[in-house]
């Protein structure tokens, strides 16, 4: 079922003062933002599942002080469910309007579709095509026309790839109304930044975790993807006493056998192991 909210759901972000992008990002999300209040605009975050996808979208909002509905696509069945639904009280039927036709109806709201790729039916998203158009409006039986308003920007975000289950390519012609932002793991010394802005870890101990988790992550012979999530579950963990060992294997879901061949694997490869780093900066 589709989220049945108010109004009051459509706030403000709180900005995160510890929250890094890549400065050719940050850079482009201005212009986004400058264009949004001229052209219709939508942008489609891919990359990595952890790397801050979510969390980019959350910021955007939060820095350029718009509000922020954000709606689960995994949970759509039907088309138009997005926009309400019929419903049944006391024998009578009724269309129960939801949030999304008012969000999109708020000036300069960022609405941002989680997880776009993973609808239970693949005919649900049908009437966005409608609504991400350049018209920016679509016609529902039960509400009539349907405007988008000034300045709102469309934030989608999807993980790609045969290790997510009950996710869907995007249809070419729904991929084709968005400008693609395309996010990877922080560089280490970003990643070891936020570990300790984040969680207080000291900084030897926040070098180790990410030195680890990058050979992991880059091991030509068996890459691991771990998430700057796990990195800060590792983290959290360190903190509240555990070892760099212990939390790795409670954090990344293995046994301690398998732990040990693997970082004995990266260990013989280390040198070779080169991870190039971009300018990043406070977002």
């Amino acid at each position: 079922m589709a989220q049945d909210t108010s109004l009051s759901d459509i706030l403000i972000p709180e900005k995160d003062p510890h929250y890094f992008l890549s400065t050719e990002i940050s850079s482009n999300l201005n212009r986004f933002n400058t264009l949004s209040e001229e052209f219709p605009t939508n942008l489609l975050v891919v990359g990595k599942q952890g790397c801050g996808k979510s969390t980019l979208v959350k910021q955007f909002a939060a820095r350029h002080n718009r509000p922020l509905a954000t709606f689960q696509v995994g949970i759509l069945s039907e088309p138009g469910q997005l926009f309400g639904e019929l419903r049944l009280k006391d024998g009578e039927t009724y269309y129960q309007q939801f949030l999304f036709p008012q969000a999109i109806a708020t000036p300069n709201c960022v609405i941002h579709l989680e997880e776009i790729n993973r609808p239970e039916h693949p005919k649900a998203l049908n009437m966005l095509f409608s609504i991400l158009s350049d018209d920016r409006q679509a016609w529902l039986d039960d509400l009539g026309n349907v405007e988008v308003a000034d300045g709102v920007i469309f934030f989608a975000t999807l993980n790609e790839g045969e290790e997510f289950s009950g996710t869907e390519m995007l249809d070419a012609a729904l991929k084709d109304r968005f400008y693609v932002v395309s996010m990877d793991y922080l560089p280490l010394s970003v990643e070891k930044r936020v570990l300790m802005l984040k969680t207080g870890i000291p900084e030897e101990k926040a070098q180790k975790i990410v030195s680890i988790l990058n050979n992991l992550r880059y091991n030509a012979k068996m890459p691991i993807s771990v998430s700057t999530r796990h990195s800060l579950m590792i983290a959290r963990l360190v903190k509240a006493g555990a070892s760099i060992r212990e939390a790795l294997i409670f954090s990344l879901q293995m046994s301690k056998e398998a732990l040990e061949a693997i970082l004995l694997s990266v260990q013989v490869e280390m040198d070779e192991t080169k991870v190039p780093e971009y300018a990043y900066e406070l977002y």
